[in-house]
C-alpha cells in the first residue's frame, strides 16, 4: 500500500513540476494523472500495484469534499451585499453558455448535412 501511495504522489509531483517548469495552463494534478495514465498504458503491471490504493482512496472520496464545502460557506459571507451582481452574472453566463452551445450544435449539424452524413 505504501508503494502504491508513493507512485501516486510521485506522479502528482511530476505533474506539478512539469506545469511549473513549462508554465502550462493546466493544474499540476491533472498533468500528473495524464502521466499516470500514460504509464499505466505503457506498463500494465503498474496497474496491479496502484489499483488497491486507488480504490481505497475512491471509497473515501466524499471526505475530500469537506474542505471545499467549508470554503464555499466561508466565501459566501463575503458575497453579502453583492447578490444582485452575483445573480446577474449567473444569469448572463448561463444564457451565454446556452447560446454558444446552440451555435456550436447548429454549426456541427450544418457540417454533417454538407457531408451527406445526416
Amino acid at each position: 500500500m505504501l508503494a502504491a501511495f508513493a507512485v501516486l504522489l510521485l506522479f502528482q509531483c511530476l505533474g506539478e513540476g512539469i506545469v511549473f517548469v513549462f508554465h502550462l495552463p493546466l493544474p499540476g494534478p491533472v498533468a500528473g494523472m495524464l502521466l499516470l495514465m500514460a504509464a499505466l498504458i505503457a506498463f500494465p503491471a503498474l496497474l496491479a500495484l496502484v489499483e488497491q490504493a486507488a480504490n481505497m482512496l475512491l471509497s473515501h472520496l466524499s471526505l475530500l469534499f469537506i474542505p471545499a464545502g467549508v470554503g464555499i460557506v466561508v466565501a459566501a459571507s463575503s458575497g453579502s451585499g453583492h447578490w444582485v451582481a452575483i445573480i446577474a452574472s449567473l444569469v448572463v453566463s448561463t444564457v451565454l453558455a446556452l447560446a454558444v452551445t446552440g451555435l456550436l450544435l447548429r454549426g456541427i449539424d450544418r457540417g454533417q448535412s454538407k457531408d451527406g452524413n445526416a
